[in-house]
This record gives C-alpha cells, structure tokens and sequence, in this order.
C-alpha cells in the first residue's frame, strides 16, 4: 500500500483493514507506524540484496548480463518505483530515508564490484577498469535518481528510462572489445 499510494496517504487503519487485523494486534508487532517504515525499508534492502546476489550465484558474466536486462524490462512498471513513496519518505522520514539511501548505495556497490571482477575473470570487462570507482559512480548515480527523482521527471522521463540508458552507458563503458561485441548482438 505504501509503494502504491504512499506513506502519509496509508493510516494504520487502512493497513488493519487490508490485512484483516485489528490495531491491537498491529501494536503487537509495530509500536508505531514510523517503526511499519522502518521495517518496510528494511525488507526493501533485503530485496534489493537477493536480486543482486541472485546475479552473482549464476558465475557467468554472458548470463547475468542477460537476466539483468530482462529483469530491467520485466521491472519498468513494479510499484517500488513510484515516486510518492520517495516524496513522503524525504519529506516526512527524512533519517530514515537517509538511512535506506546508504544502504542501498553500500548493497550496490558491493554487488557491482563482484559483477564486474566476475566480467574481469572471463575476459569480457576491460581488465584496466578501476572496479570500486566505477561501482561507486553506478552505485551513487542510481542512488541519486531515486532522491531527486523530481528532476527527471522535470525533463518527462522516468526512472525505468534513467535506468536503461544508466545501464547502456555503464555497460559500454565497462566492457572488453569481445564484451561489447556479446552486447551488441
């Protein structure tokens, strides 16, 4: 419901009547609803995590490129990606939001980093590449987008086309000449 429709938009009665639960037994698990948006962007990291590492277990470069990219597109309209939620969380969770927007960035980064030594190992990213920089600079780009997601949609797009075209000038950038040929077809 908050990826939906946001945060401030959603009460605690809202969320009992969806789940069929009385506030009562919501207090039980949630002393508040800032604890609800805690937990929630807890579960969003932990989310953000497995897909990434999903990446990693398939250990062939050629192949997580491609489940990336379907992912990508299969992606363009999931609900995360919705902007009131973002609104909210900055406007009124700032501490938490900040808290999410470093976590997300370190869970990037490290996952970005393993994707390119693996592209590294099998020839098919540029052997001279500094990998933590370069995961830093994806890692914070895609963490930006999301904080001032107001600003791409101040120029008509949206994050699912930041996302791609983030993606195709990374990926060109990174990859070895028999990378980019793999990429290209």
């Amino acid at each position: 419901m908050y990826f939906r429709l946001g945060i401030r938009s959603v009460s605690i009665d809202d969320i009992c009547h969806e789940l069929g639960i009385s506030k009562k037994t919501f207090y039980v698990y949630f002393e508040s609803k800032d604890a609800l948006v805690e937990q929630m962007l807890q579960a969003n990291i932990a989310y953000i995590a497995k897909k990434m590492e999903d990446l990693v277990a398939l250990k062939d470069f050629r192949q997580l490129v491609k489940v990336f990219i379907k992912r990508q597109e299969a992606e363009k309209n999931d609900v995360r990606r919705v902007p009131q939620l973002v609104y909210d969380l900055k406007k009124y969770y700032p501490r938490q939001f900040s808290d999410f927007q470093v976590q997300c960035f370190e869970t990037q980064k490290k996952y970005i980093m393993q994707y390119l030594d693996l592209g590294v190992a099998q020839g098919l990213v540029r052997a001279n590449l500094n990998i933590e920089l370069t995961a830093v600079l994806f890692a914070k780009i895609h963490s930006d987008a999301i904080r001032d997601f107001e600003v791409i949609e101040a120029h008509n797009h949206n994050m699912h086309q930041l996302a791609h075209t983030a993606m195709d000038v990374f990926v060109r950038g990174v990859l070895s000449e028999e990378g980019l040929k793999l990429f290209e077809n």
